[in-house]
């Protein structure tokens, strides 16, 4: 199932989550010097697949993200990315007096030795002293927004869900449609090749000669039973029966709600199977294309089925 959203947390207060399923825009938010976004993105597969981004410094939090991942999700292809910030105007550390005394006395010791070396401009000051500082860590702000992250992705798959159930329910009533339109045509086409059969099979007979050695009772009787088998096999009433009993049950998943996809899945199956066999059966034009028609509304259900949870 499709979905989006975005959260930002700093190292010691967070600020406010943004969750779209429809491209909506983000909401501003107040950040810390440093802070991490995490971004969920999730786009439609038949099976849960993670895939994560991150920065060396948060390798050790995958195993606990993708346990937060999986202990939610069940299906769809989640990408998840992690990113910092810090700011530049604060990233840089207030020199201190021991800093700046050890670092005085080691440039005192270099230039004893090599009387030439350049003494330290500040920017070199400065960077040791930030690289000696003791760095900020984000672990528990990035948990904190990932779990926000995962909240607002639900709520953006479930109004991405609410719309997919209106398309599906809307399918599953145009099926019935077809349905109902191919059952008052099975008669009269099982009528019409039960006729025909007859006249190939009396036009067999003549041409075989076969009613001058065998009477016209057993012959008669041999047709009947030769034409009710031909009925029996081109009768679609079973398939048609069946389909209308798998798009009731596709009607009470959509309605019921919960993890139904997978169900949903095979339900999918069945309906193309039926429609299958009705086109294959189909004795008529009007039946061939009422198949066709029930093919590409149940192929479009089940681009929409992977949608779901």
């Amino acid at each position: 199932m499709t979905g989006y959203a975005s959260a930002t947390a700093g190292a010691q207060s967070a600020t406010d989550t943004t969750a779209a399923g429809d491209g909506a825009p983000a909401r501003a938010g107040t950040a810390s010097a440093a802070s991490v976004l995490v971004e969920l993105r999730s786009v439609n597969g038949r099976f849960l697949d993670l895939g994560f981004r991150l920065p060396d410094e948060f390798r050790a939090l995958e195993p606990a993200l993708r346990d937060l991942l999986t202990g939610t999700f069940r299906r769809g292809k989640i990408e998840l990315r992690l990113n910092t910030h810090r700011d530049s105007e604060v990233s840089w550390p207030q020199p201190q007096p021991d800093q700046l005394n050890r670092l005085g006395r080691l440039e005192g010791t270099v230039q004893s030795w090599l009387p030439k070396a350049q003494a330290l401009s500040v920017h070199e000051v400065l960077q040791w002293c930030k690289g000696s500082a003791p760095s900020e860590k984000l672990d528990d702000a990035a948990l904190d927004a990932a779990k926000r992250c995962v909240a607002g992705l639900l709520e953006a798959r479930e109004r991405e869900g609410a719309k997919t159930v209106t398309v599906l329910l809307d399918r599953v009533k145009r099926l019935h449609e077809l349905a109902a339109d191919a059952e008052p045509l099975v008669p009269a086409a099982i009528e019409r090749q039960r006729q025909r059969f007859l006249d190939r099979w009396n036009e067999a007979l003549v041409a075989t000669n076969a009613a001058q050695t065998i009477s016209q009772e057993t012959l008669h009787e041999r047709a009947v039973n030769e034409a009710a088998a031909f009925s029996i096999r081109i009768d679609v009433a079973e398939e048609l029966a069946r389909l209308r009993s798998h798009l009731d049950e596709v009607a009470r998943l959509l309605k019921k709600g919960g993890e139904v996809g997978k169900r949903l899945d095979f339900l999918i199956q069945e309906l193309l199977r039926e429609a299958n066999t009705l086109g294959s059966k189909a004795s008529s034009i009007e039946l061939t294309n009422i198949s066709v028609e029930m093919k590409v509304a149940i192929e479009q259900m089940r681009e929409q089925v992977q949608n779901l949870e």
